[in-house]
């Protein structure tokens, strides 16, 4: 399943990178991450793989992100894998003319059994309403300071 979503954070690009690019502020705008654990190679440099440990109260889940290409303030490339699940994402930024920041993500999501591949038929929408939210949350962080660290 092939999708864009894009939004428009109202602070300058080099404010938007730098909330964005730092691990401890991925509580503040993901929603039931419990831990990160850094695997191997050069914090968000390109190869380097980090574990995201999440709880959503009755599911808990553990991701591997494995960046692919690091070009801040441009772009930011990586795949998370789970079980049953690759995402591989491509998130692009530009400054609008406003001097706000443009945040475009192209996901690719490849199920690897059959359960994801049903999942994926029966509710694609759900894919789409979670890269939403977790766009939307990262918004409300960097322009107004809120968290979901205890939501």
């Amino acid at each position: 399943m092939l999708y864009t979503t894009e939004t428009i954070v109202k602070v300058p690009l080099s404010v938007f990178v730098n909330k964005l690019d730092n691990m401890e502020n991925m509580k503040h705008w993901q929603r039931g991450l419990e831990s990160t654990e850094h695997l191997s190679g050069e914090p968000g440099q390109l190869g380097s793989k980090l574990k995201l440990t999440y709880d959503f109260g009755k599911r808990k889940m553990e991701i591997i992100e494995t960046i692919t290409k690091s070009d801040f303030p441009k772009e930011f490339h990586a795949s998370y894998n789970t079980k049953g699940m690759t995402n591989v994402q491509e998130h692009y930024f530009s400054e609008t003319q406003e001097g706000h920041t443009k945040w475009q993500i192209k996901n690719k999501f490849i199920p690897l059994n059959f359960v994801m591949r049903a999942m994926m038929f029966v509710m694609p929408k759900a894919f789409k309403k979670q890269s939403k939210k977790y766009m939307q949350d990262f918004k409300n962080f960097a322009e107004k300071g809120i968290s979901v660290a205890n939501a």
